[in-house]
C-alpha cells in the first residue's frame, strides 16, 4: 500500500478506537506506531519513540503546564473565592439579574489568577448557584450562567489550552497568552450583556433583588479582588515587561497562589495533598495526549498526507475563509462528541501546512481554536463544565444546565465573528508588548 493509503487507514483506525472509548492518548499512539512500523520498520520506530517520548517530554516549556494547573488547583482547594463573589454581589446584586452578572465578573477575576475552567466552574458552582437559587433564579438560568463564566478560564491567561496549542503549532507561549486578554475581557462584557438582556426580555428568569449596600461597603469589598489581581499582574505582567519567561511565570504563579492561600487561610495539609494529587492526574492526562499526538505527527509526516492535503486544498480554488469556515464546522461537530483539546492535538498536524499555505496568523488562529474549545465546554453531549457543575450541585438537573448555557453559546459565536472580522483584536497586545 502507498503511504497515503496507510495514512488514511490509520486515521480511520484512530477514530474507531476513540469512539470505542479507548483512551485518547492510546487511540493516537497505536495507529501511529503501527503505521510507522509498516512504512519504516521497527528500528525507525524505536528511534522515533526515543526522540518523541524522551526529547519532547524533557522540553523545559512542558513544565509550564503542571505549574499553571497547580496554581488553579491550590486556589480551588483553598476555597477562597467566596469573598470574591461577595464583592461583585455587593456591586451588582441590586440589579435584576445582578447575581448572574456578579457570577460572570467573579469568574473572570478567578480565571485571571487560576487559568482553570474546571476550577472556576466547580468553585463558583457551589457558591453562586446556591445564592441565585435562594434568590428565586430559574435553575436553567443560574446553571447556564455558572458554566459560561467557567469558560473564561480557557481564554483569559494563564490558559493551559493556549500552552498546548503553542506546543502543537510551535508558537510563542507568551504571545498566545497575551493574545487572550482583550478577547477575554470582551467575552466577559458580552456574557454580562447576555445576562442583562435575558432578564430584561424575560423577567421571570431572575426577580429584582432587595440587596442594597452603601458605597463604603462596596469599596471595602474590593479588598478581596486585590489579591487575585495582584497575582494576575505578577504572572502575566512579569511576561509583558520581560522579567519572566512563560515557564518562570508559571512557577511564580504557583508559588504566588500558595502564598495567597496561606495568607488568606483555608488551606490545610489535606487540601494541599489533594491539590498536588489533582495536578498530577491532570498533568499526566495532558502529557499522555500530547505525546500520543507527537507519535501520530511523526507517522503523518512519513505519509506526507498533511502536505498533500494542503496542496490539494490550495489548488482546489477554495478561499482562505472558506477553508476557515470548514475548520470551524468540523471543530463544532467533533466538539459534540470529543474533548476539543484532543481534537486540537489531532487536527493541528493535518491542518498546519494548509494554514501556513493560506498565510493565516497562527497566534490569531490559536484564539479562534480556544473560542471553539469554550463552545465545546458548554454544549451537549460532552460539555465538561456542565458535568462539573452537576457534580458540585447534584440536585441541579443536567438538562437545565445545558438549556441555560445555550444563550451563552450565542455570545461565543458573536465573539468568534468579531475575531474573524477584526483579527487585530487578539493581535494588538502581542504586537504592542512583545
Amino acid at each position: 500500500m502507498s503511504p497515503i493509503v496507510v495514512g488514511i487507514i490509520c486515521i480511520i483506525l484512530m477514530f474507531v478506537l476513540m469512539f470505542s472509548r479507548v483512551p485518547i492518548a492510546i487511540s493516537m499512539a497505536v495507529p501511529g506506531i503501527l503505521g510507522a512500523v509498516y512504512l519504516r520498520g521497527m528500528d525507525a520506530v524505536g528511534s522515533m519513540l526515543n526522540t518523541v517520548v524522551w526529547d519532547q517530554s524533557a522540553s523545559y516549556i512542558f513544565s509550564t503546564i503542571p505549574l499553571f494547573v497547580l496554581m488553579g488547583e491550590l486556589l480551588f482547594a483553598a476555597n477562597i473565592t467566596k469573598d470574591l463573589f461577595d464583592s461583585f454581589r455587593k456591586w451588582f446584586g441590586g440589579l435584576r439579574g445582578g447575581l448572574g452578572i456578579a457570577t460572570i465578573g467573579a469568574s473572570s477575576i478567578f480565571a485571571a489568577s487560576s487559568g482553570s475552567s474546571i476550577a472556576a466552574t466547580g468553585t463558583m458552582g457551589l457558591i453562586a448557584t446556591n445564592e441565585m437559587r435562594e434568590s428565586n433564579y430559574k435553575d436553567s438560568f443560574a446553571g447556564g450562567t455558572v458554566v459560561a463564566g467557567g469558560t473564561l478560564g480557557v481564554l483569559i491567561p494563564p490558559s493551559t489550552a493556549f500552552i498546548i496549542y503553542g506546543l502543537m503549532a510551535d508558537q510563542s507561549i507568551g504571545q498566545l497568552l497575551i493574545a487572550g486578554i482583550i478577547p477575554g475581557v470582551m467575552l466577559t462584557i458580552i456574557y454580562m450583556g447576555i445576562v442583562f438582556l435575558s432578564v430584561t426580555i424575560n423577567p421571570s428568569l431572575a426577580p429584582r433583588s432587595d440587596l442594597k449596600f452603601t458605597w463604603k461597603e462596596k469599596f471595602a469589598s474590593l479588598k478581596s479582588t486585590i489579591w487575585f489581581i495582584a497575582l494576575f499582574v505578577l504572572v502575566i505582567g512579569g511576561m509583558y515587561i520581560g522579567i519572566f519567561s512563560p515557564t518562570e511565570s508559571a512557577g511564580i504563579g504557583a508559588a504566588g497562589a500558595l502564598t495567597l492561600c496561606l495568607i488568606r487561610g483555608g488551606l490545610t495539609f489535606e487540601k494541599v495533598v489533594t491539590a498536588f494529587s489533582r495536578t498530577l492526574k491532570t498533568t499526566s492526562f495532558m502529557f499522555a495526549i500530547i505525546l500520543g499526538a507527537y507519535i501520530l505527527n511523526y507517522f503523518l509526516a512519513l505519509t506526507r498526507l498533511p502536505i498533500m492535503l494542503a496542496e490539494w486544498i490550495t489548488n482546489s480554488g477554495i478561499s482562505m475563509y472558506g477553508f476557515l469556515f470548514l475548520i470551524i464546522i468540523l471543530y463544532i461537530l467533533l466538539g459534540m462528541v470529543m474533548d476539543l483539546v484532543a481534537v486540537m492535538v489531532i487536527t493541528m498536524p493535518v491542518f498546519l501546512p494548509t494554514l501556513i499555505a493560506f498565510d493565516f496568523d497562527l497566534i490569531w488562529f490559536g484564539v479562534i481554536v480556544v473560542i471553539l474549545i469554550e463552545m465545546a465546554m458548554i454544549t451537549p453531549p460532552v460539555g465538561i463544565n456542565c458535568f462539573v457543575l452537576k457534580g458540585a450541585v447534584p440536585d441541579l438537573h443536567l438538562g437545565d444546565i445545558f438549556n441555560g448555557a445555550i444563550r451563552f453559546v450565542i455570545g461565543l459565536a458573536i465573539l468568534l465573528v468579531l475575531m474573524i472580522l477584526f483579527p487585530q483584536i487578539p493581535l494588538f497586545l502581542p504586537g504592542f508588548l512583545m
